[in-house]
């Protein structure tokens, strides 16, 4: 089959599950091509779809997220390779390194902690940001930090990121002018749908109001955060007066941005000065 028809079938295919099913197609043979998008695109009349896309599309078309098939996902500036054993990175969490820009300017934060590291997109995406930063990704999973791990060695960013198993801050020492933080934040009977179906669940639910591990991070960030640093907080969308009121509780000044759908997603907390 040509590579126009086969696209043409498999987003036909792909609309009762997916609301981008012909980037999906697209993603989904250019990976069975062994090629890049782009290259798929501009070379249609040359190429014809390998036997392998079927198998593919039929992982998909059971619900199966795309970069769990492909194995990789964009985030910011970087590719990361990514697996079932973490959370695949959303643009909305691009949200936290976008107010971190914001709040560096022309200067930068010279040392980052990054706690439930995952895959590492967000300490990977400061540190591709900033050259000469370093970095401490934290995780408990063994697993998601060997994913992390290999992401930083394939991006050559593994002289300045040190990744290690723990549970959130503890044992860890600072100051840090930069703390990223993606915890767990889905309360446990939230009705869930798509591809966090198939993500794990330590990465996701944070007890009955999904606000678990913020009460036991926060109280760790005022030993934790520089003078003048920040931390970037992602809340889901109903979560910012819980968790700014925690962030107050602990002495901080706390701001919030929105993700591209309008939603209240990333916490800006700074310390408050002393006088």
């Amino acid at each position: 089959m040509s590579v126009a028809a086969a696209l043409r079938d498999a987003a036909a295919r792909l609309d009762v599950i997916s609301g981008t099913p012909r980037l999906d197609a697209e993603l989904l043979l250019a990976h069975a091509l062994g090629i890049g998008r782009n290259d798929l695109l501009m070379r249609q009349r040359d190429l014809a779809a390998p036997p392998g896309f079927e198998a593919l599309l039929e992982r998909r078309l059971k619900g199966e997220p795309i970069a769990y098939i492909i194995g990789v996902r964009d985030f910011w500036t970087i590719s990361l390779a990514v697996t079932p054993d973490v959370l695949i990175p959303r643009p909305d969490s691009e949200s936290l390194i976008e107010a971190a820009v914001d709040h560096f300017g022309a200067a930068a934060p010279m040392r980052i902690l990054d706690l439930g590291t995952g895959s590492g997109a967000l300490l990977l995406a400061a540190l591709s940001q900033w050259p000469q930063a370093r970095g401490v990704g934290v995780d408990l999973s063994p697993a998601a930090l060997a994913v992390a791990k290999g992401n930083a060695r394939r991006l050559e960013l593994d002289d300045r990121a040190d990744f290690r198993l723990g549970d959130w801050a503890e044992g860890v020492e600072g100051p840090f002018d930069l703390i990223l933080i993606n915890p767990p934040y889905i309360a446990r009977d939230a009705a869930l749908s798509g591809d966090v179906l198939h993500e794990p669940e330590s990465a996701l639910f944070a007890g009955a109001e999904g606000l678990d591990d913020y009460r036991r991070i926060i109280p760790m960030l005022p030993r934790l955060l520089a003078q003048g640093g920040m931390a970037a907080i992602e809340i889901g969308y109903d979560q910012c007066g819980s968790v700014s009121g925690l962030l107050a509780n602990q002495g901080f000044s706390v701001s919030v941005r929105r993700d591209l759908a309008g939603h209240e997603r990333c916490l800006v907390a700074v310390p408050v000065r002393s006088v």
